[in-house]
């Protein structure tokens, strides 16, 4: 059974809005977030640490430039400003894959007392990539549909 659905008095066409349980919460939150950009710059910010992490001569900031490189991406695939997607999966991904990458048995009594502090600076760093790549995306996209 349907509910029925309440027009604004305001007379904003309400079609375009979603129903259902996460209705609302799109709503409130006004199209600052959105799943699917999140998802795809998610999965190309873990490519992009595991292949950035496998170049031998990079090393670190390879995995750093992967994560950049998808926010990148993330900026001439989808429209619009989607930075709290980028900086969000770029800093998720960069704060796991550091504390990943630290524990080993050499360094674990280094990762059991400052595990929150490598995290917090693979994070920092990891979302500060995410921003500097979706910036340079959107501003390169913006040159090249630019009318000369």
């Amino acid at each position: 059974m349907r509910r029925p659905e309440f027009r604004r008095a305001t007379g904003e066409d309400d079609s375009t809005e979603s129903t259902g349980r996460l209705g609302g919460l799109r709503r409130r939150l006004g199209g600052i977030f959105a799943l699917k950009p999140f998802l795809l710059v998610f999965v190309l910010s873990v490519v992009g640490l595991v292949v950035g992490g496998s170049v031998p001569v990079v090393g670190v900031v390879g995995r750093f430039l992967g994560i950049a490189l998808a926010g990148f991406v993330l900026a001439f695939v989808v429209a619009g400003r989607r930075y709290v997607e980028a900086g969000l999966a770029g800093a998720l991904t960069a704060g796991v894959g550091v504390v990943l990458s630290a524990v080993d048995v050499a360094f674990l009594p280094i990762v059991a007392d400052y595990g929150l502090q490598i995290a917090g600076v693979g994070t920092t760093v990891g979302l500060l990539a995410a921003l500097l790549g979706h910036y340079l995306g959107r501003d390169l996209r913006a040159g090249l549909t630019r009318e000369l």
